[in-house]
């Protein structure tokens, strides 16, 4: 067991976060930490890694352990260095022994004694093992996954947005290789791509992960185990969050049996208590009864903290056949070009995705679509559209110091203050809430307040860039709800998987410049997309046999008639060509091996074991030594080639 929460209770003033909770993390899990928005996830984070001391119970873990917590507030630092170092700052062993090699160095060039070869030795073996020649490399291999391009990786943190940030320290948390790794929502403001890299990335972890996530799909891919905070406490499940829900759903439905089944119980003993006080006969036993009740220990009523957002868009009106058309547009910022003679038709009751990686150019095709964006070409608006746009700019665009209510009452809306504060209830703020100013709320709050300025606007035509963002898990689930009831047009921008799965039935994918258009959803997609890998693949291949047999074919009709053929050369000279081929393959292999033992080494963990870290080494030499053979033989035998091509 690395860490255990035993009985612990936390408070914030008088409201209580946890009682009594307990909780046991052991090496090699994965787990995924949910609850509501409020329900405390970020706080226990901060009570596992030591910011929040709890008011009750024990904390126990080694001094030896290693955590690594990666949360939202990392990326507001400004600095200098270059997103590199940054994340080469993981490996601050090897940086600290660099150091001093530097300074022996620096000696050397002045005097060069046995003292100071001897000091040169002892560390370049250290810096080899605290993994100072690979940091370099595995730092441009990790952010390079993360998306960032090779030419970007010397550029000053500073000069990259919140989102990029995130993914430089995401990166070199990584690469520091804790025993713990705490991740509080790792694939916000990240692409499909990135997010993908991620999944692969953290399945092949060493260590144990916590994760804090509304993706309902990361979840599923990454977490063997489900730990859900709800009525103050933890409840433990065995699973990812799919088999999470099916097993609370049958924890649910037996609490209800067992409350309902206890609520019976009690009536009858209450009637029974009603009806013999009085009477002396029966007075010591309804005493009993009585007292029996008192302490009889309560089931709770289930789902008792589960509020859901319940709202549904509502139309107006309904628009013409066509949303919106756009003709060879296109749009550049400076040398980069975005769209070039783009084409797109939206048609009534399009439900669109529009998905890629980040800087494809998603955002500014709302935009255009909108008409918040000059382009080139033209861009036609429907008859008889309503339009309503959902971004996250829109967010930090409400007014701070208005109220929620008064901040509805400014959208145009010709809604009562009644009706206003029916709706706002459907968002889950009732009573006294709709008094609270914008500025006090949560990012949640702000982005359920900034969705019903969207719903009162009754639009026939939705445009929701990155809606799901600061949505916890119930309150997506309701506006795909919302979103399938209805009965207008949208296009959504979103990297959330199951968001798009349950909304989208058509995909849009902007590819070399252009609107890529596809009708079906989004697992529909991606098993076109893999089928087009896998036919482009099929295709390079038959096209390399193609050309290999037409250069055989040229090079025969170039041999001049009449020529005889020396039977014995041509044997001969397959003899090498097969000899050749097989020192390929052995090469190939070789290298192969060297790879994997290279890794092996690359390892922290192989230096914790004196014998498996020499083992593995002879291995390695042993290996090198082999290749290094094949070689010279492989050169040996080209040159024999050369000479049957003479």
């Amino acid at each position: 067991m690395l860490l255990s929460l035993n009985n612990i209770t936390f408070e914030f003033g008088a409201r209580a976060i946890l009682k009594d909770a307990t909780w046991h993390i052991y090496a090699n899990e994965r787990v995924g930490l949910i609850g509501l928005n409020g329900a405390g996830k970020s706080t226990l984070l901060k009570i596992l890694v030591g910011e929040y001391t709890v008011t009750g119970g024990q904390l126990n873990k080694s001094n030896s352990l290693k955590i690594g917590y990666f949360h939202q507030n990392l990326q507001s630092e400004d600095v200098e260095e270059s997103i590199l170092n940054i994340a080469m700052g993981a490996y601050d062993e090897a940086l600290t022994i660099k150091h001093k090699l530097d300074a022996v160095n620096d000696k050397m060039e002045i005097e060069v004694t046995d003292k100071l070869i001897q000091q040169q030795a002892d560390l370049l073996e250290k810096f080899e093992i605290a993994g100072g020649y690979e940091m370099e490399y595995k730092s441009a291999e990790v952010l390079e996954g993360l998306g960032f391009a090779t030419k970007d990786l010397h550029r000053p943190f500073k000069e990259f947005s919140g989102g990029w940030r995130m993914r430089v320290l995401l990166g070199k948390m990584i690469l520091q290789q804790p025993d713990i790794l705490l991740l509080d929502e790792p694939t916000n403001h990240l692409d499909l791509p990135s997010i993908e890299w991620i999944e692969r990335y953290l399945q092949s972890y060493a260590g144990t992960i916590v994760i804090v996530s509304h993706d309902r799909y990361f979840l599923d891919k990454m977490v063997t185990k489900v730990v859900e905070i709800s009525g103050n406490t933890l409840n433990h499940y065995a699973g990812n969050y799919s088999k999470y829900e099916g097993e609370k759903e049958v924890r649910a439905e037996f609490q209800r049996r067992e409350y309902e089944n206890q609520k019976d119980y009690i009536k009858q003993q209450e009637r029974f208590v009603e009806r013999f006080k009085a009477k002396a006969s029966k007075a010591t036993l309804a005493q009993s009864i009585v007292k029996k009740l008192d302490k009889l220990e309560r089931v709770e009523a289930p789902d008792s903290d589960a509020k859901r957002i319940a709202f549904k868009f509502e139309m107006g009106h309904n628009p013409g056949k066509i949303i919106g058309t756009l003709k060879n547009i296109s749009k550049a910022y400076g040398d980069s070009v975005i769209f070039e003679n783009a084409n797109a038709v939206i048609n009534r009751g399009d439900k669109i995705a529009l998905i890629g990686p980040n800087g494809q150019g998603k955002s500014t095709l709302l935009r255009i679509i909108s008409g918040h964006e000059e382009v080139e070409g033209e861009r036609i608006d429907g008859h008889n559209v309503a339009t309503s746009f959902y971004a996250q700019h829109q967010l930090e665009a409400l007014t701070q110091d208005n109220e929620i209510l008064k901040e509805l009452s400014t959208s145009g809306s010709k809604r009562t203050d009644l009706e206003l504060r029916q709706l706002l209830g459907c968002f889950l703020f009732g009573g006294d809430d709709v008094q609270k100013k914008i500025k006090v709320l949560s990012g949640g709050e702000k982005a359920r307040v900034a969705l019903a300025k969207t719903i009162i606007q009754e639009s026939n035509f939705l445009m929701l860039d990155e809606p799901t963002n600061h949505l916890d898990i119930n309150s997506v689930e309701s506006l795909v709800d919302a979103l399938n009831a209805y009965e207008g047009t949208y296009v959504v921008v979103s990297h959330d998987r199951f968001f798009i799965q349950k909304t989208a039935t058509v995909i849009w994918e902007i590819e070399d410049k252009k609107i890529r258009v596809f009708d079906g959803n989004y697992a529909e997609w991606l098993l076109f997309k893999e089928k087009q890998k896998d036919n482009e693949a099929k295709s390079k291949g038959d096209n390399a046999f193609v050309k290999e047999r037409k250069k055989e074919k040229k090079k025969k009709k170039e041999e001049p008639k009449g020529q005889k053929i020396d039977k014995e050369a041509q044997k001969a000279e397959r003899k090498v060509r097969n000899q050749f081929s097989k020192i390929e393959a052995a090469i190939v292999d070789l290298e192969t091996q060297l790879a994997q033992k290279e890794t092996e080494l690359a390892s922290p963990d192989i230096y914790a074991d004196k014998d498996k870290f020499k083992s593995v080494e002879g291995e390695y030499n042993s290996i090198k030594d082999s290749l290094a053979v094949q070689r010279k033989e492989y050169e040996i035998l080209f040159e024999k080639l050369l000479e049957y091509e003479d």
